[in-house]
């Protein structure tokens, strides 16, 4: 049984992020929770902004988003409803990281999947956004479902990694354990500049991989850039990858990859879901 959360505004790259999760765990046994955070309203008063607290106002809050998620969760249940998924709504008006944390403790969450909205670059899509602080602030797995992400089955992953990070085994057991639902390959990418030789430390950390997905369909690549992201945009494309895998411990990669690019070419942002995980 899957525990998984599925924060909502009620826009249609969060519809794209909830049909996402229903196909991904299609054959999965699944209690699905979908959550909205309302934003309490603020006055200023003098120079001061002052948070309206009053029954009505919280009532108003309240009612609204259950009425939509109450209709969201009849319009996941159009025929034919799966019967290994189950749908519950939760509200709440509290700070969005908190009321995440409190869920992903309270209903004991395994993944949270979100979608995000954006032109190019997860600069502007998610930086400083719900869908950044997530990433960035909750160290539990988060799949971020692009705008642009149509569900396909997730034969091709990519994970990328420089081999300066030592990978415990409960993460890459994550990895395994999604490889094997889909039959999929596990293609370990490593962006490397000109002439650049790993380390002994980097061959140690290789070697510790290739042993640990020794029985699963698994291989190593090279692509030679300077840039880290335009590499990781020319191996989706020519490898025709479905899904990345990144590791937020490695943080310079991490953050190379999800956050940095802003050129129009790179494009896996809003065509390729992403899958980060905390040690």
């Amino acid at each position: 049984m899957k525990n998984i959360l599925l924060p909502t505004d009620f826009s249609e790259n969060s519809w794209n992020a909830i049909k996402y999760a229903l196909e991904i765990y299609k054959k999965t046994t699944c209690n699905f929770y979908l959550l909205h955070v309302s934003i309490i309203p603020y006055y200023t008063n003098g120079d001061y902004p002052i948070l309206v607290t009053s029954n009505t106002l919280e009532k108003t809050i309240s009612e609204h988003p259950k009425k939509a998620l109450t209709k969201l969760i009849q319009k996941i249940n159009i025929p034919p409803k799966n019967s290994k998924h189950h749908f519950y709504s939760l509200s709440s008006s509290n700070n969005f990281i908190d009321a995440v944390k409190t869920h992903v403790e309270e209903k004991n969450i395994d993944l949270i999947i979100m979608g995000t909205k954006g032109a190019s670059g997860l600069s502007e899509i998610i930086v400083g956004s719900n869908t950044g602080d997530l990433i960035t602030k909750i160290k539990h797995p988060v799949l971020i479902v692009p705008e642009k992400a149509a569900y396909t089955i997730p034969k091709e992953i990519a994970f990328p990694t420089d081999y300066n990070i030592f990978y415990q085994p409960k993460i890459l057991n994550s990895i395994t354990e999604l490889a094997k639902m889909y039959n999929a390959s596990i293609r370990i990418l490593h962006i490397a500049k000109k002439d650049e030789v790993l380390t002994d430390s980097q061959i140690e950390n290789k070697e510790f991989l290739s042993n640990f997905f020794m029985d699963e369909k698994h291989s190593f690549h090279r692509i030679t850039n300077k840039k880290v992201e335009a590499g990781v945009q020319c191996f989706v494309e020519s490898r025709n990858i479905d899904m990345i895998i990144m590791v937020a411990k490695n943080l310079n990669l991490f953050q190379r990859i999800l956050f940095k690019p802003t050129v129009e070419e790179i494009s896996y942002h809003i065509e390729i879901p992403f899958l980060v995980l905390h040690e």
